[in-house]
């Protein structure tokens, strides 16, 4: 008996040991990380201005990333830390901020801002500085520079302008009797431009008859009497590719209006934030729009909702969409390929790394990422999402994933389109 106890007691010192031991170099490996120069990745981030509330709630989940990554020892041995600057939702304040980042506080690796017209006013300095560039939610951005240590983190696939507004065209197409003609309305600056000439790629495609197709000024804040001239032409179909407050504006004006076609939205940034959505609420029942990602179950990637629970638990006390089903899985999952890469080829060389981007396929939180032509990913997978049957303006009106129907594409797909408009409403 007293050999069994003696046994016993051995046994329970040697496993507390190898345990301690385990946690010790767990620790020891972080905190020797920590004593080592850091990895400095730079960017300019909007945290002001109307791309202000997306770019907030980026910032939060790539702040996640980071420390999750010091967590467990930083990568090559060193801690991880994200140099960052506010470019107020300005383009022409961003090749001040890169140069900034890349002359002054001498980071090892730039990624970018949050969207296109961000994106496009850092290439030209990127490019001359010969730097690896992994973007998010840029739209045909490389196609006017085709540089080949670009990467983009949208999932609008090798054709990215007419990505936005596809499920759309595959929802129309398919009602009876098919509509015949559209009306497509752009914001005048890189985003609205791309998307909407994406629009008429797919209008052709479907078979549908551009009846309108103007640009207006991204300065306008009355959105009434372009409704009113599009109703005057009275398409079956509208399409509109605006930012956030145009978006805003444009949902309001069309209830105001009270114009009807048979279906309409398409490529309106915005109403992917709850801000937004519970901002209009009941306004947005029938409206088919993009979407990236939601977390209905098809989309729960390994990682996805332990972040969103991470963003959740921290929301408030940041100031951001308190519910995240936006921004934060793609800035996490934009740091993923450039950390996943770094650790592969332990290296932060610009070219080995965008080598490896080029020819691997990455697991992130928003699933399987392989980029193709032009940095673009290899395969499309942007969403339509039609609202149904919202009755208020609070928080959880938007969090009823019920609320938010996938339509498009078929795999993703949570529910059936309300069609026509009308019947929505």
């Amino acid at each position: 008996m007293l050999q069994n106890l003696k046994s016993r007691t051995f046994a329970w010192i040697a496993g507390t040991t190898v345990a301690l031991a385990a946690a010790g170099a767990m620790f020891v490996g972080a905190a020797t990380a920590q004593n080592k120069e850091p990895i400095k990745i730079g960017f300019g981030m909007s945290q002001t201005g109307p791309l202000g509330p997306n770019g907030k709630s980026s910032l939060l989940a790539m702040k996640i990333w980071e420390e999750d990554v010091n967590a467990k020892g930083g990568l090559l041995g060193r801690p991880v830390k994200l140099i960052y600057y506010d470019d107020q939702s300005k383009p022409d304040t961003v090749p001040g901020i890169y140069s900034k980042l890349m002359d002054v506080d001498k980071v090892d690796l730039v990624v970018s801002g949050y969207a296109s017209t961000q994106i496009a006013a850092a290439m030209p300095l990127v490019i001359q500085k010969k730097k690896l560039f992994v973007s998010l939610f840029g739209t045909g951005v490389n196609e006017k520079f085709d540089y080949s240590k670009y990467f983009s983190m949208i999932p609008n696939g090798p054709t990215p302008k007419p990505a936005f507004t596809r499920g759309f065209f595959k929802v129309a197409e398919a009602q009876t009797p098919k509509p015949q003609t559209i009306a497509i309305a752009a914001a005048d600056a890189e985003f609205g431009r791309n998307a909407c000439e994406g629009a008429e790629q797919n209008a052709k495609a479907s078979g549908f008859k551009i009846i309108y197709n103007k640009n207006y000024p991204p300065s306008t804040t009355d959105f009434s009497p372009i409704v009113r001239a599009i109703q005057a032409a009275n398409p079956d179909l509208l399409v509109i590719c605006s930012y956030p407050l145009d978006t805003v504006g444009m949902v309001k004006a069309m209830n105001e209006v009270g114009f009807k076609p048979k279906m309409w939205g398409g490529a309106m940034v915005g109403l992917q934030a709850t801000v937004f959505k519970t901002q209009l609420g009941p306004l947005l029942n029938g409206v088919v729009n993009f979407e990236t990602w939601l977390p209905v179950k098809s989309m729960q990637f390994p990682g996805s909702m332990d972040l969103l629970k991470k963003y959740q638990d921290r929301a408030k006390a940041e100031g951001v969409d308190p519910l995240g089903y936006y921004m934060p899985v793609w800035a996490y999952a934009y740091l993923q390929v450039l950390g996943d890469a770094i650790a592969a080829t332990k290296s932060t060389n610009d070219d080995v790394l965008a080598d490896y981007i080029r020819k691997t396929t990455f697991k992130t939180v928003v699933g399987d990422v392989k980029f193709g032509k032009q940095g673009e990913w290899a395969e499309e997978r942007t969403l339509a999402a039609q609202f149904q049957n919202i009755k208020g303006n609070t928080i959880d009106d938007i969090r009823d994933l019920s609320k938010e129907v996938i339509v498009y594409p078929p795999k993703f797909k949570t529910g059936e389109v309300i069609y026509p408009y009308e019947k929505a409403k």
